[in-house]
């Protein structure tokens, strides 16, 4: 059954590129170096990166797959946006990851398990899901808004630089 805002059909380098997602995830369950996760970036039909979760390998809680593969995307291509490009993950990605797709400007995300069935083998995201749509006050993360004139500072900086690279 077709979840609301989800894209049908699909071809044989769809079914190719997400088989590889998958089998990267594989390998990595196996070597225990990190989640059971996988994706590959593609544009233009050929491999520009991949990545495997390397959270538990690297002590890095942001080395998430898809994240990974954005990463060295980004530094196959020489640039930060990756328009023309489809992600292929072995699980539907945790809102980080989400995020980090759409910041890289990616045009498509293909994926094979979803989050609920990430949840039942323990990894579960359903709190932070729950989170971001909370004022800040509502959330179970105590925070502190503490406006500086430096902070200020920095973003009129930005906003009079003539010459950035917006994003």
């Amino acid at each position: 059954m077709k979840q609301p805002g989800m894209t049908q059909g699909h071809d044989e380098l769809d079914h190719r590129f997400l088989q590889r997602a998958i089998g990267l995830a594989h390998i990595q369950a196996l070597a225990g170096k990190g989640g059971p996760f996988g994706a590959v970036i593609v544009r233009e039909g050929r491999i520009i990166a991949e990545g495997c979760n390397e959270v538990t390998s690297t002590n890095d809680p942001t080395a998430h797959a898809e994240v990974v593969a954005i990463r060295q995307a980004c530094q196959a291509v020489g640039h930060f946006a990756l328009t023309g490009a489809t992600i292929y993950s072995s699980c539907e990605p945790c809102p980080m990851c989400l995020a980090a797709i759409y910041w890289a400007r990616l045009d498509r995300l293909v994926f094979a398990n979803t989050r609920l069935e990430a949840a039942a083998i323990g990894f579960d995201d359903a709190l932070i899901y729950s989170q971001v749509p909370k004022a800040i006050g509502e959330r179970s993360l105590p925070t502190l808004h503490l406006p500086l004139p430096e902070g200020a500072a920095a973003f009129a900086a930005w906003a009079a630089k003539v010459d950035k690279v917006a994003y």
